[in-house]
């Protein structure tokens, strides 16, 4: 036997077939048929009983055989299934493992980021006062810039008026 799987197909689908509701019913049919016949004298009795006792002894040694062989494919897929479920098992155990990693290393880069937040902060308190004197420098020097171009013009205006009201001299004339 080349493919057994095919095989274990075939018992699964007749003993579905068997099994069903419509196998019920056929089967009912040709049991009432057989005793009609005999009723209408078709057949004798005796006749009729040994052929269906025959095709319904058949009948049972074939469908225990493929009922048989049901069982031990579903015995077979139950092991396969167990051994999935194993090593799923397994699975989710090394997953758990990483997980309590993960959250561990989560934990360390939550200390880390707020030793640097704390840090951060520092520099920046830090820095703001380094910043504002810094600023404080800036506008000072901008001040005294501004107030020594204030008072570079106003001396420059004063120069001029000077030079405006100021008499003018007169280069001296030789005499004679």
């Amino acid at each position: 036997m080349k493919d057994p799987y095919h095989i274990w197909k075939t018992a699964l689908s007749v003993t579905r077939g068997i099994g069903s509701p419509t196998s019920l019913v056929i089967h009912t049919f040709l049991f009432i048929g057989c005793f009609l016949a005999v009723h209408y004298n078709y057949v004798p009795f005796e006749e009729m009983l040994l052929v269906l006792t025959t095709i319904v002894s058949l009948e049972a040694i074939y469908l225990s055989i493929f009922i048989q062989m049901t069982i031990n494919y579903t015995t077979h897929e139950l092991r396969e299934v167990g051994e999935d479920i194993e090593e799923l098992q397994e699975n989710v155990e090394e997953i758990s493992e990483d997980v309590g990693e993960i959250q561990e290393d989560v934990g360390e880069l939550q200390e880390d980021v707020e030793e640097i937040s704390e840090d951060v902060e520092e520099m920046t308190e830090e820095g703001e006062t380094e910043e504002a004197e810094e600023d404080v420098r800036k506008a000072e020097q901008r001040k005294t810039l501004t107030d020594i171009q204030t008072d570079l013009r106003r001396l420059m205006q004063d120069i001029s008026k000077l030079q405006q009201t100021a008499p003018k001299e007169t280069p001296p004339t030789k005499q004679i």
